[in-house]
């Protein structure tokens, strides 16, 4: 783990993993869902099949134990309640402006007291809060993963 200094203290800490299956990509997640808390941000960015819904599968296998994860790209969102911490899941892949982002209710969840977790983050850059976690995900080949934690701004906790 490394901290890391840019303009504004924007990005307050990085760690590295590499995965080498979806079962070790959600074990990672897992272990960093036990330091997230309500009101938590979780940016996600990465091609196609690069991890991200895995990584939620983690964080929802530990939070809300008896809830199961699918992909919400249908549904735009799918919440998992039930656990420590709701978890609001979203799907970003088709919105590209803030009228779709706004129709979808994306901005009511800020006030659930939830950890939102929203695939597709770069389409979405108008929307992101300054206090969140980029989790970016990049393919090394067809099983592994290298997977990028940034802490930006004061998440409410450390990584």
């Amino acid at each position: 783990m490394s901290d890391k200094n840019s303009d504004k203290n924007e990005i307050i800490k990085e760690i590295i993993f590499e995965s080498k299956s979806c079962e070790e990509t959600e074990s990672i997640a897992e272990e960093f869902a036990k330091k997230l808390k309500a009101g938590d941000f979780l940016a996600f960015f990465g091609d196609l099949g690069s991890g991200k819904t895995a990584f939620v599968r983690g964080i929802v296998s530990y939070i809300c134990p008896k809830c199961r994860v699918s992909s919400p790209t249908f549904a735009i969102v799918n919440e998992y309640l039930g656990g420590k911490i709701p978890v609001f899941h979203f799907d970003m892949y088709r919105i590209y402006d803030d009228d779709s982002l706004f129709s979808t209710g994306f901005y009511d969840y800020f006030d659930r007291e939830g950890i939102i977790a929203a695939e597709w983050c770069e389409n979405i850059p108008f929307a992101l809060p300054e206090k969140r976690y980029d989790i970016i995900f990049e393919k090394i080949n067809e099983n592994a993963r290298k997977i990028r934690i940034i802490k930006r701004q004061q998440c409410t906790e450390n990584i």
